[in-house]
């Protein structure tokens, strides 16, 4: 029996053309946005590698009342360690801000919210990544899609908790915490890259018709990810999906573990 609401996870690249400049008035001088402000994919390899970056440090912000379980939390942060080589650790912050008061959001208003409120930009040996928590709608929803979260720039993501919890409480869908880990590792995943989006494939596994997912029906990249039947096929008996091996060859390959 079918759940009323379909979800999707999306990926959402952007192109540098038209991003701010390498400051901001707003920030400490010397400040460089620039690195943080390219396309998904593009900071793969620093990500995924120990050489240019020893730490990753992710700053999260949420909307009051949209806060992130620290159960799911905990779960991305080790998927995190499991993948990436930093020795010099992966840390997470919280902070809380007001609702901006939108019914829906676009790439655009999220991007310029970010814009405003991010501090965390890289600096020597620290490559910094910035997450969202929102209330409201994905402004692209359609009648039989809404979407959980997308990835929008080279170290940006966005969750849209307030559907994510909408669709936890329908009937036979996965709890908040397990919905919550699954987006969040799906959309690191586009930051890393996955599938042929600025980490190189090792094997033909990318399904072209679906975008940047994985052709591995069970594997945490693939497109049925993306709808609400397919994601409870996927995380039946509460079990979060995982990278399959052919993701795995391919961030291993671009420095990966």
């Amino acid at each position: 029996m079918g759940l009323p609401l379909i979800v999707s996870i999306l990926v959402a690249g952007c192109s540098t053309d038209g991003e701010s400049g390498s400051m901001d008035d707003n920030l400490p001088e010397g400040t460089d946005v620039s690195q943080n402000r390219k396309a998904v994919g593009e900071s793969a390899p620093d990500l995924l590698d120990g050489t240019n970056f020893t730490e990753l440090f992710i700053e999260i912000f949420y909307v009051s009342g949209m806060e992130p379980s620290a159960t799911a939390l905990d779960n991305f942060e080790t998927f995190l360690k499991e993948r990436l080589h930093k020795p010099d650790g992966v840390s997470i912050a919280l902070t809380e801000i007001p609702s901006p008061d939108q019914a829906m959001y676009s790439i655009t208003d999220i991007r310029s919210l970010e814009d405003e409120i991010r501090t965390a930009y890289n600096q020597k040996g620290t490559l910094k990544v910035f997450g969202l928590f929102l209330d409201g709608e994905y402004a692209e929803n359609t009648e039989n899609g809404s979407v959980l979260g997308v990835a929008y720039r080279n170290t940006s993501f966005v969750l849209f908790e307030e559907t994510i919890r909408k669709f936890s409480g329908q009937p036979l869908a996965p709890s908040t915490t397990v919905l919550e880990t699954t987006v969040l590792n799906h959309e690191f995943g586009h930051l890393l890259g996955l599938v042929n989006a600025g980490t190189p494939l090792q094997s033909a596994h990318q399904d072209e018709a679906h975008g940047r997912h994985c052709t591995t029906e069970d594997c945490l990249m693939f497109w049925t990810a993306e709808t609400g039947e397919g994601l409870i096929n996927m995380i039946s008996g509460g079990n979060i999906p995982e990278l399959d091996a052919a993701c795995l060859a391919d961030l291993q390959a671009n420095g990966g573990k």
